[in-house]
């Protein structure tokens, strides 16, 4: 299969110039982060795309932060990642770092069927 995309972040690739994504699995998972790290606004043309977790950083985290995370990003997914079903959601406190949040989502992709995780903190 040929490439579909350039993955992020940019890394040099002597085959094709710069590291490239060839599945769907990985496109959709790439476009999904991107999603959630864009902040509204901040996308050329579409001002409402984009959940924005930066915001979040230096919250005080409780259940209410967690429903309001939770929420964007079952909105914006249905809106921008329609083919993108969210199994589960969970936010864990980082035990070194007291201002930092681990997201994980557990999320499926029904038309090629595939389940997959996207993990990052913030």
């Amino acid at each position: 299969m040929s490439s579909l995309a350039i993955k992020l972040p940019l890394v040099r690739d002597s085959a094709d110039g710069f590291k490239t994504i060839s599945s769907l699995r990985q496109l959709i998972k790439q476009n999904f982060k991107m999603l959630l790290l864009t902040n509204k606004g901040e996308r050329v043309m579409t001002p409402e795309y984009g959940v924005g977790m930066n915001r979040f950083l230096f919250s005080n985290y409780d259940e209410s932060t967690f429903a309001n995370i939770e929420n964007d990003i079952l909105e914006q997914t249905s809106i921008y990642l329609p083919i993108v079903n969210i199994i589960q959601m969970s936010f864990l406190p980082v035990e070194s770092a007291p201002n930092s949040l681990i997201i994980k989502i557990e999320y499926s992709i029904p038309d090629i069927g595939v389940k997959d995780l996207l993990q990052f903190t913030i």
